[in-house]
């Protein structure tokens, strides 16, 4: 009998649930952003059974709301004019607070690497974050919020920084605040398993993929791909990482080389044999001297037999 009694309690009209179960106003409530709610505030009755009937805002993180029993009747009645009255108890007035939740460390140096690598460093790696001080867990607002870099650094993410953030709910920003980094940013890069010299094939260079703190580098890492037409252009020791300007073109023209020197004017083609003065690769300009006038002048080179000079 006292389970059926129970189902027609939960199963009864709005206006029955009111008159035969009393409303029991909590002495406090804490809420989220969203606003404080009939169902929040009172007890007895699960939250399925009354009316969705918003009552106020919310309170500001870290302040409080007091409402009277009286005020929040007043409230129920005028949104809900079949919610019956006459069995309302418990507190006469209820203290209403935001729920909180801990920020600690692990949280924050999450967030923080998530904004970081997904607006500063993208694709340059794998952005690993520290804290250089120990971050003491702070109380905030138990709602979704997001983290919003307010002052970076003009050189951006580097080896150790510090950074100045905000952290904002959907209504309200919560507070700023400053921390010390240190930084890694992990990638492959091509590093020398054993020593190279210049005048070597890159392709078939004792080279091989390294994951490398970039940011301990002191300048970019080479990010071409294995390419037969690049040379090693200079001394590269066993295990040291490989740059821009540790490759280069291979020459197809050498210096002393004699080639042909295709000079066009006015939609005619001279052809004369020069000398190359310097080596060169296809698509750079190549200092070389007519053979026969021993006049120097410049042309782009074609491809190993063949420069093209525009007058």
């Amino acid at each position: 009998m006292l389970l059926l009694g129970l189902l027609a309690l939960l199963t009864a009209p709005t206006a029955i649930l009111a008159e035969e179960a009393a409303l029991v106003l909590l002495p406090a409530a804490a809420v989220d952003g969203e606003g404080i709610f009939l169902s929040q505030v009172l007890g007895a009755l699960p939250a399925s059974a009354l009316p969705h009937i918003r009552l106020a805002d919310s309170p500001a993180f870290g302040q409080v709301t007091i409402l009277s029993r009286s005020r929040i009747h007043e409230i129920a009645l005028a949104a809900a004019p079949d919610l019956v009255s006459t069995n309302w108890t418990g507190a006469a007035n209820i203290r209403i607070t935001r729920r909180a939740r801990t920020l600690n460390e692990t949280d924050l140096r999450e967030q923080l690497t998530a904004v970081l690598q997904r607006d500063n460093v993208g694709a340059k790696g794998d952005l690993e974050l520290r804290l250089t001080r120990p971050w003491s867990p702070i109380a905030i607002p138990d709602d979704p919020f997001t983290l919003k870099i307010l002052d970076l650094p003009t050189s951006g993410v580097s080896s150790s920084f510090v950074v100045r953030f905000e952290l904002r709910t959907a209504r309200e920003v919560v507070g700023t605040w400053q921390a010390a980094l240190q930084a890694r940013v992990h990638k492959e890069i091509w590093t020398a398993r054993s020593a190279l010299k210049p005048g070597q094939l890159f392709s078939e260079a004792d080279i091989a993929r390294e994951r490398r703190d970039v940011l301990a580098l002191r300048e970019a890492p080479l990010a071409m791909e294995i390419d037969a037409t690049l040379e090693i252009a200079e001394n590269v020791q066993a295990g040291a990482p490989l740059y821009s300007r540790s490759v280069r073109l291979r020459p197809v023209i050498h210096r002393g080389q004699v080639v042909d020197a295709q000079v066009q004017e006015n939609g005619m083609v001279i052809s004369l044999k020069v000398e190359a003065l310097e080596n060169g690769a296809p698509g750079q300009l190549l200092r070389v001297r007519n053979i026969q006038s021993r006049k120097e002048f410049r042309g782009k080179i074609q491809n190993e037999n063949t420069i093209l000079v525009l007058l």
